[in-house]
């Protein structure tokens, strides 16, 4: 039997996983300016639809797939409700009312839940090795929380986590959000293709949001943003809607959800690389070592593993 056309799909559905996390803590990180321009649930409305005008030939579907079922249909609105809708939301204000340490903290725990809930509801089985990259995972993301980069800046920063209760409950809800659309996806992509995916949970957070969306837009003054706002914006819509997904549900097609859930560890990562290039944050020595360990969880959770 030829193995190297798997062994070479497997190595493009990593690198898919890790490229779509790693947007993702990017795009997260380069939100604070859309946050502080338009409301949460405006700037949604605005991610999804500006989504939805860039792919709706994506919305076709393909030779190859089989008519959609009932059940495919609600994983589909449940792949967008909760991995996409509520997950944007919880995130972006659980993180306004808490502290960038606090969410750095609880956000490690996402390897660790989807593999639990690949086990419960895929009934995946978790190896030794899978377990000890999970660990990884977690240990590395949680000691890049609590480096001294993920200080507040200013007292004003510090003064804004006024609710952090409430706000580390939010952020505990989008991780459990992002294991739902893990675990979610990796059904869905034995039915659908990844840009089918990834238009129609797109265009269900359009229909969610829009009414929320109308409700904000009627009282907002659009012609206070600047341009370089609406670029950011446009950025932001096509990386959180269209590449991230694309990228997330074809690397799922080759890897289990509790494997693929370990790349989740380049969400947190790329979010501090984007402060440290982009924001000019320091990048310590904590850090550097957490970033180690967080590399050691990857290679344990890709390396190949004996034949049989």
């Amino acid at each position: 039997m030829n193995s190297a056309a798997p062994a070479s799909g497997r190595l493009v559905a990593y690198g898919c996983l890790a490229l779509s996390m790693s947007l993702v803590g990017a795009y997260v990180a380069l939100s604070k300016p859309l946050v502080a321009a338009f409301p949460v649930l405006l700037l949604a409305w605005l991610r999804f639809g500006i989504a939805a005008l860039a792919m709706p030939h994506w919305l076709k579907r393909g030779a190859d797939e089989p008519p959609m079922t009932a059940r495919t249909r609600w994983l589909v609105f449940l792949e967008s409700f909760l991995g996409n809708f509520l997950f944007s939301i919880c995130m972006l204000y659980g993180v306004s009312l808490t502290s960038a340490v606090s969410a750095g903290v609880i956000m490690a725990s996402i390897p660790a839940v989807v593999a639990v809930a690949s086990w419960l509801f895929l009934r995946e089985r978790i190896t030794v090795r899978i377990g000890l990259a999970i660990a990884c995972a977690a240990l590395g993301i949680g000691l890049l929380a609590l480096s001294p980069a993920h200080a507040p800046a200013s007292p004003d920063a510090a003064s804004s986590s006024s609710m952090p209760w409430l706000g580390n409950l939010l952020v505990f809800c989008a991780v459990l959000c992002e294991t739902a659309y893990a675990v979610i996806g990796k059904s869905l992509t034995g039915r659908l293709g990844p840009k089918r995916i990834a238009s129609l949970i797109n265009l269900w957070g359009f229909v969610l949001s829009t009414p929320f969306g109308i409700w904000f837009a009627l009282s907002f003054d659009f012609g206070a943003v600047h341009g370089g706002i609406w670029a950011l914006l446009a950025v932001y819509a096509l990386a959180a809607s269209i590449w991230t997904v694309w990228l997330w549900m074809t690397g799922l097609r080759h890897v289990p959800a509790a494997q693929a859930g370990v790349f989740a560890v380049m969400l947190p990562v790329s979010a501090a690389l984007v402060g440290v290039l982009v924001l000019g944050e320091n990048l310590s020595s904590p850090q550097l070592l957490a970033f180690a360990i967080a590399l050691v969880g990857v290679v344990l959770a890709t390396w190949p593993g004996r034949r049989t």
